[in-house]
């Protein structure tokens, strides 16, 4: 199962560009790092640019309120803005969890998220390794949910 446009849609509502249907085969904060189908979170300025991200396959981005977009970005292309993109970041991981929860399927396609920055980890006090997190999600010794 992929994260969608409108996964997004519903966690960000500023946003820009066609809002057709589309599905995320990788999330990254790095603009070098190949994403076919990527959403790009520059999360700092080490992330590097944009059109590097879309080069290397980024059909989407999250982008800071405070950063003006560059010039050559095409109009139909999405854009979700935040005042803070690693918390958007930490807030699309646990959606996608969630979005997993209860799938049992181990050879289903996912969601590959390539996050380098320390910044999630400094700010959130956890990590955020996707694989341990969705091996607890579909694990089928789950253990009673709380909450």
């Amino acid at each position: 199962m992929f994260l969608a446009l409108e996964d997004l849609a519903s966690l960000l509502n500023d946003k820009r560009g066609v809002q057709d249907e589309l599905w995320f085969h990788t999330v990254s904060d790095r603009a070098a790092s190949v994403e076919p189908k990527g959403l790009f979170v520059p999360l700092n300025k080490e992330s590097g640019d944009l059109l590097e991200a879309i080069s290397n396959g980024a059909v989407a981005a999250i982008w800071d309120k405070e950063d003006t977009l560059p010039h050559y970005l095409p109009t139909q292309f999405p854009i979700f803005y935040t005042n803070d993109p690693a918390e958007a970041m930490k807030d699309i991981i646990n959606l996608y969890i969630e979005k997993l929860d209860g799938e049992t399927n181990k050879h289903m396609e996912r969601t590959n998220f390539i996050i380098s920055s320390k910044i999630l980890l400094n700010k959130n006090k956890q990590t955020y390794d996707i694989a341990g997190l969705l091996a607890k999600v579909t694990s089928p010794n789950k253990q009673e949910r709380r909450g």
